[in-house]
């Protein structure tokens, strides 16, 4: 990435060095090479944002039973079981994306997680692909 101080001095270079003559091509040479390194970094940064709007096909499951649950019941599932492939996903995403992670252990041993409203409860037993459906507390 081209820093701010480089990008204004190299302009600077350039514009000194086109007084000078026939060093004009170099410094022309070099400002096309500065802008083609900018427009990469652009592209990275474009790309970088991109991958943080993309939701995880294992959150995606994750919403339809969230979603299904409330059309039902009118409020989002207190807990939801997940296999340990989603389970690690939805861990991911929250390191990825700097989330808060909230991981506890419930009184039977099982572990939990809290993400969108609902704590998903791991169950190794299942697939590892597994979303139960949501359910309440009582």
């Amino acid at each position: 990435m081209v820093k701010r101080r480089d990008f204004i001095t190299g302009g600077l270079a350039a514009g000194a060095t086109a007084l000078g003559g026939s060093s004009a091509q170099a410094a022309g040479a070099q400002l096309r090479s500065e802008n083609a390194q900018v427009a990469e970094a652009i592209t990275e940064l474009r790309k970088t944002l991109d991958l943080g709007v993309q939701v995880s096909p294992e959150l995606a499951r994750i919403r339809e039973q969230q979603r299904l649950f409330l059309k039902s019941n009118q409020k989002f599932p207190d807990f939801m079981e997940v296999g340990i492939g989603v389970w690690e996903n939805v861990y991911d995403w929250h390191v990825r994306h700097q989330q808060p992670l909230n991981i506890a252990r419930l009184g039977d041993g099982r572990y939990a997680m809290t993400v969108i409203h609902t704590t998903l409860i791991l169950r190794p037993d299942q697939t590892e692909r597994y979303v139960g459906y949501g359910f309440d507390g009582r």
